[in-house]
């Protein structure tokens, strides 16, 4: 049989705290519950605005699918969003962010222009670069309901080229070059891109081949000929 110690301490005994211990112990549990309280704002507001920056960002994406649609402006004008941009910056206190709109503005009569802006916000971004895009409106030779001629623009790495097409073929072109030529008054087209696929670059060089385009009249004019009153028709056969 072995001896129990009388001095031995039980679990329970060592877990009760001396008299002279307790206000120790009382001072660090409230200095740690002081420190939870503490810690609980930081904890919320980092929360919160992380909330707010998720339901910002939400918000942003709903609009821009909703500014997207084409948009008829005053003077018969129509604008198209092509992209949104998010850009963001790191400064001292965190990361503030911006946004750039790229906009396409034409009339559907020959005149389209593109157009950029950028601000804290979608709205002033789009506002501004439709304000840009009217002033930067180009006039188009079209031939009926297509192009006169073919014709190639090149912008940074994009190169489109554009071909004319009979009646009823449609506008087969991509997201980013589509807008550009309906709202120039074009239905029927076909086109082809290479090279890069950056938005702002295909929509530049869709506007350097609208721009190169060149009436019947000016080509006769520069050749000094004179051509037949039916030249550069679409013949169906």
């Amino acid at each position: 049989m072995t001896e129990q110690n009388p001095t031995s301490e039980t679990p329970q005994e060592q877990q009760q705290a001396t008299p002279e211990q307790a206000p120790a112990a009382a001072a660090e549990a409230a200095q740690t519950a002081g420190d939870q309280v503490a810690a609980e704002p930081v904890e919320a507001t980092a929360e919160g605005d992380a909330r707010q920056q998720r339901g910002r960002a939400g918000s942003n994406r709903t609009r821009e699918r909703r500014d997207r649609r084409p948009r008829e402006e005053e003077g018969g004008l129509e604008s198209a969003v092509i992209r949104i941009y998010r850009c963001s910056k790191v400064v001292k206190g965190g990361r503030t962010f911006s946004f750039g709109a790229l906009v396409i503005a034409g009339d559907r009569q020959g005149s389209v222009g593109v157009g950029y802006g950028k601000a804290n916000e979608v709205p002033p971004a789009v506002e501004k670069a439709t304000k840009d895009a009217r002033k930067n409106m180009i006039k188009v030779h079209l031939r009926g309901s297509t192009i006169p001629h073919q014709v190639t623009g090149r912008s940074g790495a994009s190169t489109v080229v554009l071909a004319p097409a009979r009646p009823g073929t449609g506008v087969t072109a991509g997201k980013s070059v589509r807008p550009v030529l309906e709202l120039a008054g074009i239905t029927d087209i076909l086109t082809k891109a290479y090279g890069s696929t950056s938005p702002k670059n295909l929509v530049k060089a869709t506007i350097a081949a609208l721009r190169a385009l060149q009436s019947p009249e000016q080509v006769a004019e520069f050749r000094g000929v004179e051509l037949p009153a039916d030249a550069g028709e679409v013949v169906s056969t």
